[in-house]
């Protein structure tokens, strides 16, 4: 089906070595990116009866790729279903991780734009769950305001862990939603399917957790789909995303999943700042002896360290909080 000449706009949905699919009024357009996206034009601030529209500066853009899933995009159309990405449209939300570039400095990722919750994936057991990245995660979620919903896999081995209650309690304290699931038995995978409908989300979680089969079980043969997908792994040391791809859901909805994080960093978070992205700490920023100075460390008079020791605040999120405040 071929499509006009003039500007249209859609989501992208698909990625893949420079080539970006694009959902437009039902329409798949194959598209490429515009050379000028790349680039951000500077025009003078002026009457515009007084001065012409010339551009005075072009600043490189500095990230990975211009274009995440769940972009909204404006594109020409080419013919053949083909078009040209000519400008990315403001996003209401983003999920970035920093990315290194060899032999330059370290540039933005952005996984997914546009989602509306983030879905930290983790097994009962088989791996046993590694509760720093999932602070990593939260505070992720928190940095750009996007709601996080917990997820547990393998709810039919929990037995095995004896310790995951205790564990995900001080989330539970705190205000994370929790859901546990099993592929196997199916207990919870409607719970979960209702949280998903009419939404955007996004997985995020190692391999092994489980998600493959919890996807098959909310929507036969998804998981296999996305599987394909990851092979182009977003892991340690890889700079770029070889195939990342949203899937729309029979129930309503859409889901990505960001296959292969082996690692997980923070983007663009100051870490005087990391404190207010722990919830549980919120409330004790500036209430410390020495003020907003406090690195809620050994400093005599911290807030912080008193709420941990008064059992307010986990020592587990406590010691997260500081191994990623070294980070920073």
């Amino acid at each position: 089906m071929n499509i006009n000449d003039e500007d249209d706009t859609g989501v992208v949905f698909r990625k893949s070595l420079g080539h970006y699919t694009v959902h437009a009024d039902g329409r798949e357009i194959d598209c490429v990116l515009s050379s000028l996206i790349h680039k951000q034009l500077i025009y003078p601030t002026a009457d515009p009866t007084s001065l012409r529209p010339v551009v005075q500066a072009v600043h490189e853009i500095e990230h990975v790729d211009p274009v995440a899933i769940g972009d909204r995009v404006r594109f020409v159309g080419a013919g053949q279903s083909r078009g040209m990405i000519t400008e990315v449209l403001p996003r209401l939300s983003k999920l970035s991780r920093p990315a290194t570039v060899p032999g330059q400095r370290v540039f933005e990722q952005v996984i997914a734009s546009n989602a509306d919750l983030v879905l930290p994936v983790f097994s009962a057991t088989s791996p046993t769950p590694k509760w720093g990245l999932l602070d990593r995660y939260l505070v992720s979620a928190e940095a750009v305001e996007l709601p996080a919903l917990i997820v547990i896999t393998k709810l039919d081995l929990a037995e095995k862990n004896p310790q995951l209650d205790a564990d995900l309690e001080p989330y539970r304290r705190i205000g994370y939603p929790i859901q546990m699931v099993s592929s196997i038995t199916g207990e919870g995978i409607d719970e979960f399917k209702q949280s998903l409908h009419g939404r955007m989300s996004v997985l995020v979680g190692k391999s092994g957790v489980g998600k493959t089969s919890l996807l098959n079980a909310i929507q036969p043969g998804l998981g296999l789909r996305v599987k394909e997908v990851s092979r182009g792994e977003l892991g340690k040391g890889r700079h770029t995303t070889t195939y990342l791809e949203m899937f729309d859901l029979d129930f309503g909805g859409s889901i990505v999943d960001t296959p292969g994080m082996r690692e997980f960093g923070l983007w663009n978070i100051p870490a005087d700042e990391l404190a207010y992205l722990f919830p549980e700490m919120a409330n004790h920023v500036g209430q410390c002896k020495f003020g907003m100075s406090c690195r809620h460390d050994r400093e005599p008079g911290c807030a912080i360290r008193r709420a941990v020791m008064d059992g307010g605040i986990s020592p587990h999120r406590y010691k997260s909080y500081m191994n990623l405040r070294e980070e920073l």
